[in-house]
């Protein structure tokens, strides 16, 4: 088929066939459709959409551009489930999800990526550690799944390389934000790790990518019509991202707060219910409980009885991390700390938490340029959340920085973006979870 073609279907808003799809998926594959071709195609499902069917057929394309995980036979004990979050400020959700769903019974092997834009990634965050690997040998992948029950690792060039070099298109192209395209990226790359069960975290607010509810909503929507239709158990949870999540944001400050939260040595009350909802939702999913109350039991028995933390220290071990990372972690340290205090006392409404993010990048803890080396060492702790009340001088967060010159613009970004309300009307506090759709 040629590919002009294809592209004047979809511009003209037609439904595009299994047959167009597939040579559309095939092209970026193997190189036969242009940059320009590709980006036009990007463009022309910006502009006029997918319906459900497409976008199946799209995803499922994607996911058979390479390699296919097959754990059958692999001496795996447990359901293959993993979660999937859209992105914020502070989340650091999977670092503690992945080992409670593996001391209850499931299988996690847990593909993560970078951090994009103003939010973090995952493996920035492991890469905190000394020596950990998010790239192992297929070898070592298995044997951590065996021994731990969950392996948080990237995805290897085999995994949907079509969604790879489309998303690069999409990136540079202005064509990032398509719920189908969206869609079909999130849930390839799961499909193909072999999954029987995925659990969304898709987030709403000022540090969310999609920041308006109704497209939140949307996207929630697409991804679980999308995984049942191309026969993936799915869920997901519309979730608030109007405050940072957790008290701190920055890799090593991130894994210093999800080994506390695991050790039980500190649990911030939002992180701490997310956490617990998405692990039920996750064991229920998986068939380890008959009910989300039973299921958030068995999840808050693995916490409490250290099975949890165990799992963590046994995965980030056979991994290349530390050994005694509970004890030890031995995560690097910013040279310079300083606090962000109230310019007058009143009360914190509104933040902006994707100008918080930035905070973060601006110093070194994120990326301006792809493939762009990252400070592990910085970022903010001690964030304070929506609803609290302050006195003047009182610390609003703590900067940790590599300059004093970073820490200042740092300090009068955090101030511009947690204003304190001289007001002392009430505050009514945004519900955490906003919506839950379950798949058929």
């Amino acid at each position: 088929m040629l590919a002009q073609e294809i592209i004047r279907s979809k511009r003209d808003g037609a439904a595009l066939t299994r047959a167009q799809i597939q040579a559309f998926v095939q092209g970026l594959t193997d190189g036969s459709w242009s940059e320009g071709q590709a980006a036009a195609m990007a463009m022309a499902i910006w502009l006029r959409g997918m319906d459900t069917a497409e976008t199946v057929d799209l995803t499922a394309a994607m996911t058979h551009s390479g390699e296919v995980l097959a754990w059958r036979g692999a001496g795996l004990q447990g359901p293959i489930l993993d979660k999937h979050s859209t992105g914020g400020v502070g989340d650091k959700v999977s670092l503690m999800l992945a080992p409670i769903v593996a001391a209850c019974g499931g299988v996690v092997p847990m593909i993560s990526g970078r951090g994009l834009g103003h939010t973090g990634g995952t493996l920035d965050k492991l890469e905190a550690l000394p020596g950990y690997h998010t790239d192992p040998p297929r070898a070592t992948l298995l044997a951590t799944l065996r021994e731990a029950g969950c392996a948080i690792v990237g995805a290897s060039a085999e995994l949907a390389p079509a969604d790879r070099r489309l998303y690069a298109i999409r990136d540079v192209t202005a064509t990032v934000e398509s719920v189908p395209l969206i869609t079909a990226s999130i849930l390839s790359k799961k499909l193909a790790a072999g999954l029987q069960g995925l659990v969304l975290d898709v987030k709403s607010g000022s540090g969310a990518f999609m920041p308006r509810l109704e497209d939140a909503r949307a996207l929630a929507h697409s991804l679980v019509r999308v995984a049942a239709g191309a026969g993936l158990p799915a869920r997901a949870l519309v979730t608030d991202m109007g405050q940072v999540l957790g008290h701190s944001a920055g890799n090593a400050l991130e894994l210093r707060e999800a080994i506390d939260y695991l050790s039980g040595v500190r649990r911030e009350p939002r992180l701490h219910e997310l956490t617990l909802a998405l692990a039920a939702h996750m064991l229920q999913l998986g068939g380890l409980a008959a009910s989300l109350e039973a299921a958030r039991a068995q999840a808050l028995q693995a916490l409490d009885s250290g099975a949890a933390a165990e799992r963590f220290e046994r995965m980030v071990a056979l991994l290349g991390g530390p050994r005694q990372v509970l004890s030890d972690a031995l995560l690097p340290v910013a040279p310079l700390q300083c606090e962000v205090a109230a310019p007058h006392a009143g009360v914190l409404r509104e933040i902006d938490v994707r100008a918080l993010g930035l905070a973060v990048v601006a110093l070194g803890g994120g990326r301006r340029l792809p493939g762009q080396a990252i400070d592990a060492r910085v970022g903010l702790s001690e964030v304070l959340a929506r609803g609290v009340r302050v006195r003047a001088g009182e610390p609003l967060a703590r900067v940790h920085a590599a300059s004093q010159r970073d820490a200042d613009a740092a300090v009068q970004a955090v101030r511009a973006a947690m204003p304190v309300d001289e007001g002392a009307g009430a505050f009514a506090a945004a519900p955490l979870l906003l919506e839950t759709l379950i798949g058929a």
